[in-house]
């Protein structure tokens, strides 16, 4: 079966049969050698030093947007939320639940940015600390402008947490250029690893004081990069995904590395965008706009998403629907994962034989 989800991907031999290494203590000295490999493998992706730390955590993106949000953010910080899609939303909620003081900037779910709106809201709001943003909203496919946010972020002294859980690994992430602050991704997306780990990656001096009172147990980010820096864990992690993702990182590095793996996704991409379009299936968002991991497609004529789903699963493929207002009008393909040239060609000629067969 190939998943054109976006997430969980479509594993190499070599990343599945890692999950079959000996069982291992989360209290021995092999699984914090381990721990440590990978943080290191992580900050080494886009080329970062000791100024940065790399903090695992086990359990999905969300849990690493959780994380980030209520434990970077202080009680008398403020933060602005940009919303154009589901996830920006959720940053939204996980704030309010963690009672943190925010406002939001709401677009429709298929727009760009409206910058003019950013700055006249910053402008009103002198207060604002930190600003969370989604890199990649897989809600449309739309790649958001981090680019274009950093110097409106740098000339106000605003820290800016991003969303790149479904962009880590695949996607130009400037750490240094854009002000990044942290950012929250997973193992089991562009990075190929399975589903239960998830992290982020900080600066050192972003982290609350060690006498800070947190807001959250399990998702403190001081606790858990100040005893992964002893070698040590807070609570018990998943270790045969850790096994997996260290496995992945290494699979990765040796391809040559994110650039090598935006390379392929966009080829993907352009073989669907291109394929489908042959055929009269348009994209939701120009060229450009999206993201070389997943783009957004309008329902072929005269089929519902169940319908043209279950019609691909028996082929083996596995598309993904909209959500919200989107849900009966497009669907979704993620180039991610252990998936090739020859896969996307026979999905466009898969594709190509079902709606002719409606015609």
């Amino acid at each position: 079966m190939i998943l054109l989800n976006p997430g969980p991907v479509n594993l190499s031999d070599r990343v599945r049969n890692a999950l079959l290494r000996p069982d291992l203590c989360h209290r021995e000295v092999e699984f914090s050698q381990l721990q440590s490999r990978i943080r290191e493998q992580l900050l080494q992706v886009y080329g970062l030093g000791s100024d940065w730390a790399a903090v695992l955590l086990t359990g999905s993106g969300t849990a690493a947007m959780e994380a980030m949000i209520s434990s970077l953010v202080p009680t008398d910080g403020k933060l602005l939320v940009i919303e154009n899609g589901v996830y920006g939303e959720r940053l939204s909620k996980i704030a309010k639940i963690h009672g943190i003081n925010y406002i939001t900037l709401s677009h429709p779910w298929n727009a760009e940015i409206d910058i003019n709106a950013l700055v006249k809201l910053l402008d009103e709001n002198a207060d604002i600390t930190h600003l969370a943003i989604v890199h990649h909203e897989t809600t449309t496919g739309r790649l958001n402008n981090l680019a274009e946010l950093a110097p409106i972020c740098q000339e106000r002294r605003i820290k800016l947490l991003v969303d790149a859980v479904s962009s880590f690994g695949a996607e130009e992430l400037n750490f240094a250029d854009w002000g990044i602050t942290a950012c929250a991704a997973t193992a089991n997306k562009c990075l190929h690893g399975v589903p239960g780990v998830a992290f982020v990656i900080l600066q050192r001096d972003a982290l609350p004081s060690v006498d800070t009172i947190p807001r959250t147990l399990y998702l403190d980010l001081a606790t858990y990069c100040q005893q992964q820096d002893r070698g040590g864990t807070p609570f018990t992690q998943s270790v045969q995904t850790f096994y997996a993702l260290t496995e992945a990182l290494q699979e990765m590095a040796e391809a040559g590395g994110w650039r090598a793996r935006y390379s392929h996704y966009n080829q993907l991409a352009n073989l669907v965008r291109d394929g489908l379009a042959s055929i009269g299936i348009k994209p939701l968002l120009p060229l450009g706009s999206s993201s070389v991991v997943l783009n957004a497609y309008y329902l072929p004529d005269n089929f519902s998403y169940e319908e043209f789903h279950d019609q691909l699963k028996a082929r083996d493929y596995i598309i993904y629907s909209g959500q919200g207002n989107l849900a009966q009008s497009i669907f979704r393909v993620s180039t991610m994962g252990a998936i090739t040239h020859a896969d996307m060609e026979r999905f466009i000629v898969v594709v190509k034989q079902i709606i002719s067969k409606r015609q």
